[in-house]
């Protein structure tokens, strides 16, 4: 992933997808946004770094997920992207799961 590596002085981060790009950049060419003409003082942080721990948690309880990465989405894009991403398998497996559970009764009351 290019979020994981150290970014140059002439690079800074998305301040709406935490993305890597040219400090010289008005448009973010990911999420085409109009960037800060500042870069994003703690993106580098170790703050905002992509998080196994809060992916997880919003795996297991995808509303979580979903507060927090609303909540930090501005502050620490890549912390929140993590969250997000994790709330959103969780709830697209829970909803398989319902699907597929529901299909079984059903099948097995005819």
């Amino acid at each position: 992933m290019s979020e994981d590596r150290q970014i140059s002085s002439e690079e800074m981060y998305c301040s709406k997808c935490g993305a890597i790009i040219k400090k010289i950049a008005e448009i973010c060419p990911k999420c085409g946004c109009r960037v800060a003409t500042t870069p994003i003082q703690n993106a580098n942080s170790e703050q905002d770094k992509p998080n196994f721990g809060f992916a997880f948690l919003g795996f297991c309880i995808p509303l979580i997920g979903l507060i927090l990465y609303l909540v930090w989405r501005d502050k620490t894009p890549l912390k929140a992207k993590s969250c997000g991403k994790g709330a959103l398998i969780g709830f697209i497996v829970s909803v398989v799961c319902f699907g597929i559970f529901t299909c079984v009764e059903v099948l097995e009351q005819l």
